[in-house]
């Protein structure tokens, strides 16, 4: 096989991978998709380092209406979240901003005040995991 065959044999199942919708199932039945792997927030900010105390976990379903903005708040504790339903619009006391969409993961910004708002037609549903420390606050409203 010639190597401009071989490259345009590889171009054409390197786009047959890419164009593919799921990855197949394991031997086990287990499937494995990353949503987020990140040293950073959204905002490009990076994360801060784990404070010292006992680690808590928090993980909130967390439902916000047609029209419902959050108040301007900030988190202490690392935090991702996974888009359910609906769409939400995250910005900063900056100005920046960026909407979520259903699947879509979330590494939200650290100690930055900021607010969601939901400007579609239905329900906004996300799963919140907190990497937190237990008696420490995981939200601070303004």
């Amino acid at each position: 096989m010639s190597s401009r065959s071989a490259g345009s044999l590889l171009t054409w199942l390197l786009c047959l991978l890419l164009a593919s919708p799921a990855p197949a199932f394991e031997p086990s039945g287990v499937q494995v998709e990353p949503l987020a792997k990140s040293a950073t927030s959204w905002n490009g900010t990076s994360l801060p380092a784990y404070p010292a105390g006992q680690p808590e976990v928090t993980v909130l379903r967390v439902r916000v209406a047609p029209g419902a903005r959050l108040p301007l708040h900030k988190h202490p504790a690392i935090n991702a979240a996974v888009m359910l339903v609906g769409e939400l619009t995250v910005t900063t006391e900056a100005g920046r901003s960026a909407r979520f969409r259903p699947g879509e993961a979330i590494v939200e910004v650290v100690n930055q005040w900021h607010y969601g708002y939901n400007e579609g037609p239905e329900i906004a549903e996300l799963i919140v995991f907190y990497a937190g420390v237990q008696g420490q606050p995981i939200t601070v409203d303004q």
